[in-house]
């Protein structure tokens, strides 16, 4: 599960569920106040983490959501095909250090994967089924690896992108991934709850580059945003609406 801020009635109710959690914990607008004041950024940790530690299973816990790089494209100068993958140059200078970092500490780089806007943006070149995990044979060639769904050639992109880097044992962890059921092209409930059902059923397997392991994937999003602003997709990614009623019939086992 994945949480934007240290709610305390989400964390409250998390205790002793045995559910594993990604924290979001630092507002982008306390970066920089914490990151020169020790003492504030050892009470924010006391008060969000510590506090409900070990009852809670913090997993992952991330300074923000999109500090640095808001979308997959903005990170890549090149990701067709997966091979070339490489990190653009504005980029380049500060994602050397972080992946150097998450190298040393031995954490994982965690990359927002949808194919659904690669697909819009791009309706031609990137076939809807391309994108949906639901192409009937191989649509992308890159000796020696073969691509039959967009999930896979963004991942594996992004990995090439850490090899060009000098990091190529730096771990991937999506997350975030979805597809909206309104509000744009190729919403609908029938074709989100295909990529919902196909994208976890693909993930426990594995990306062409990175055989015998799964793909730890976060499902974005738990509800229907309603009330947010911009695009009207933006809305529709939950996978609950907001009166809480399942939108699609969904299987985790």
């Amino acid at each position: 599960m994945r949480m934007y801020a240290p709610n305390p009635q989400a964390l409250q109710a998390l205790r002793g569920s045995g559910i594993e959690l990604v924290l979001d914990d630092v507002p982008n607008r306390d970066l920089q106040r914490l990151a020169i004041d020790a003492p504030a950024a050892a009470k924010w940790v006391r008060d969000n983490v510590l506090n409900y530690y070990p009852d809670v299973k913090f997993q992952i816990i991330a300074v923000r959501n999109e500090v640095s790089t808001a979308t997959y494209s903005a990170l890549l100068s090149n990701s067709y095909p997966p091979s070339r993958g490489s990190f653009e140059g504005a980029s380049r200078s500060f994602m050397g250090p972080i992946i150097s970092f998450l190298r040393n500490t031995n954490n994982p780089l965690l990359v927002n994967i949808y194919p659904y806007f690669a697909h819009i943006n791009n309706p031609h070149h990137v076939p809807l089924p391309y994108a949906m995990f639901t192409a009937p044979r191989v649509v992308v060639r890159d000796s020696p690896f073969h691509y039959k769904n967009l999930f896979d050639a963004m991942l594996d992109a992004t990995y090439s992108a850490l090899e060009k880097a000098g990091r190529p044992k730096v771990e991937i962890v999506v997350s975030e991934s979805g597809w909206p059921s309104a509000g744009g092209p190729a919403a609908s409930v029938e074709n989100a709850g295909t990529y919902y059902r196909n994208l976890i059923n693909h993930v426990k397997g594995r990306s062409p580059k990175t055989p015998g392991r799964a793909i730890e994937t976060y499902l974005f999003a738990m509800f229907d945003e309603n009330q947010k602003i911009g695009a009207q997709s933006e809305k529709h990614f939950g996978l609950f609406s907001p009166n809480k009623q399942p939108k699609y019939q969904l299987s985790f086992d």
